[in-house]
């Protein structure tokens, strides 16, 4: 009889994905890019064990959304004090931290355990179009269109 095979956390192999995020939708992106730092795509995916891989995203200022979100969608934030609830809407979030959007959207695909927040630290987003990740040379992630 074969046992099952269980990928280790050093046996992992780390791949770096480079996405460019001008135009494309923020809830499908977010889909696939939750999906690749997970490690869903891999054939020793193991829901237990962080198999995923790297992701940079640039450009996500310029991610577009559907329909009247802009202006509809609201971000909420507590202080901690009574009456503190502070909401801003989606086209202000983008003006002010267009980088926390894509973050808090892939964030809430991901599992809430200790593994998604080792996950989440290997999604590393850029307003613009440079990133510092060159030296490892990140290929062009394939998205499903």
């Amino acid at each position: 009889m074969q046992k099952t095979w269980n990928a280790k956390p050093g046996e992992v192999e780390r791949r770096w994905y480079l996405v460019d995020a001008e135009g494309k939708t923020l809830g499908r992106l977010a889909t696939q890019i939750a999906d690749t730092l997970r490690g869903k795509g891999k054939p020793e995916y193991t829901p237990h064990v962080d198999t995923g891989d790297f992701v940079v995203v640039v450009n996500a200022e310029k991610i577009a959304v559907t329909g009247k979100k802009l202006d509809d969608k609201l971000y909420y934030r507590h202080s901690g004090y009574p009456g503190a609830l502070r909401s801003r809407p989606l086209r202000d979030e983008l003006e002010r931290r267009p980088t926390e959007v894509l973050r808090k959207a892939v964030k809430g695909m991901l599992p809430r355990n200790r593994l998604s927040r080792a996950q989440i630290k290997k999604l590393k987003i850029y307003a613009g179009p440079e990133h510092p990740h060159e030296a490892q040379a990140p290929k062009e992630l394939e998205l499903n269109t």
